[in-house]
């Protein structure tokens, strides 16, 4: 059954029932990313919506985990006083000669225009130091950088 709104428009989703389990989950493995049309199904078992609350809370947790240990402190820089014309690329470069950068990021607004500041990872806090004594008040294009250890908003 496809759910219709008052107007019978689709409201994008809709339930199946299957005569057993072993034919639910083969039609989750069977359909699950694949496409009707141009969108992309998302095909698994129907769940109530705290259930589903839950599964999505326990997701975000797990990725909000997995980001606070790669940017562990002392090894994610930030960079500002950034001149227009720096790109990804160009950042990178700069900072990749005191050894292994895991990303650099320019922070952009929502037309593309950079922001003036951006984030510079290493693989290890000595790298990350060694960058920050060496590139703060470097001049890259026609501005001075300034170059600290990154802190997270709760800290600041």
């Amino acid at each position: 059954a496809i759910l219709q709104d008052d107007g019978g428009k689709s409201r994008g989703f809709g339930f199946v029932s299957n005569e057993t389990h072993e034919a639910a989950k083969k039609a989750v493995d069977a359909l699950y990313g694949s496409e009707v049309k141009t969108c992309k199904l998302y095909v698994a078992r129907a769940q109530k919506k705290n259930e589903r609350q839950a599964e999505l809370r326990e997701k975000n947790e797990k990725l909000k985990m997995e980001r606070l240990n790669r940017y562990q402190q002392g090894v994610n820089l930030y960079v500002k006083n950034l001149d227009d014309v720096i790109a990804d690329a160009r950042l990178h470069e700069e900072f990749s000669v005191y050894c292994n950068i895991t990303s650099a990021k320019i922070m952009v607004d929502e037309k593309g225009n950079t922001k003036g500041f951006g984030f510079v990872c290493f693989s290890s806090p000595d790298e990350a130091t060694k960058a920050v004594t060496e590139m703060i008040g470097r001049i890259i294009v026609s501005k001075p950088l300034f170059v600290a250890f990154a802190q997270r908003k709760e800290e600041r």
